[in-house]
């Protein structure tokens, strides 16, 4: 008897001799040079917590992806710490990505702007400064940050200034290097009334939005079509994922078995002429019992295509 598991795999694995087999009518492209004629698809390394450098850059390579959203290398939650971007093999790294026709899309730090103790808002901005100057380096475009809560007895109208100040100050250390920050709808900043507030206060250049379409759905109970009115021009990169209701919270599944509208997601922002990458958060790290890695990420991948194409007609 087929599993569920045997027949994704299976799936996964045609989906990717698929993407082999049509390599030549892309007109004898390399992999360095296919980037253009791939969907600007990315995945974020928080859904392969096991795997190493070369295991993500392989796996992006023959599985359809552009880009790569950094959040972790194995165990290493603080980039700047990775082997493969210290100083003296850098260079190696990025002739690597170029080479497979790879793009890092963002550098996802864990800082919070919402801090009142000053010890952790330091250290929050000398990480989110630290990824900065990572991105710089990698000649990635964009870092993300959260906001990320309310803090009890803290008036709203003082935490929305917090965040708000500390966005601007990062805005503007990270416009000089060529890096945007992104602010993400997460935490308790999922609806998008109070994300446009928030970028209305911080009034810099230097500071875009990373759209969760999950959280503003899942969280925010926005429909789509309102949540894009409403921020599109704010959005830089995506993170998309599919899940269920469980209990008080929600449980990932593969994408197209939930209830999150990925396929209207999608379409907004094809529709709106989107330019930016649709990006895979696949929550593993966090939550170990989710699909493998392999499994999820190629699923993605194949079903991602299949909305946009259809989205474009």
């Amino acid at each position: 008897m087929t599993t569920r598991r045997d027949f994704l795999q299976t799936s996964a694995a045609l989906f990717v001799a698929g993407c082999a087999r049509a390599t030549p009518a892309l007109g004898g492209l390399t992999a360095g040079s296919a980037t253009a004629e791939r969907p600007r698809l990315g995945f974020s390394t928080l859904g392969c917590p096991k795997w190493d450098w070369n295991q993500i850059v392989d796996f992006a390579a023959t599985h359809g992806y552009s880009g790569i959203e950094l959040r972790g290398i194995g165990a290493q939650m603080d980039l700047s710490r990775v082997p493969q971007f210290a100083p003296d093999t850098i260079a190696a790294t990025k002739r690597q990505l170029a080479d497979r026709g790879l793009q890092i899309v963002d550098l996802g730090a864990s800082a919070n702007m919402h801090e009142t103790d000053a010890a952790k808002r330091a250290a929050d901005f000398d990480e989110a400064r630290r990824f900065i100057d990572l991105a710089q380096t990698l000649d990635a475009r964009f870092i993300r940050v959260f906001g990320n809560k309310y803090l009890p007895g803290v008036p709203r109208e003082a935490t929305l200034e917090r965040v708000a100040s500390g966005l601007r100050e990062l805005g503007s250390y990270a416009r000089d290097k060529n890096v945007t920050v992104l602010l993400e709808s997460h935490g308790d900043f999922t609806d998008s009334p109070t994300l446009v507030e928030i970028m209305r206060r911080t009034d810099s250049p230097g500071v875009a939005l990373l759209w969760d379409a999950h959280h503003t759905f899942a969280f925010g109970h926005e429909a789509p079509e309102d949540t894009y009115r409403q921020i599109g021009g704010y959005v830089r990169p995506v993170h998309l994922k599919d899940s269920v209701p469980a209990g008080n919270d929600r449980r990932y599944v593969l994408t197209g078995a939930g209830d999150v509208p990925v396929r209207r997601q999608i379409e907004v922002l094809a529709r709106n002429n989107y330019a930016g990458y649709y990006n895979f958060e696949w929550e593993k790290r966090w939550h170990p019992e989710i699909e493998e890695p392999e499994v999820a990420f190629a699923q993605f991948a194949e079903v991602a295509s299949g909305y946009l194409r259809d989205a474009r007609r």
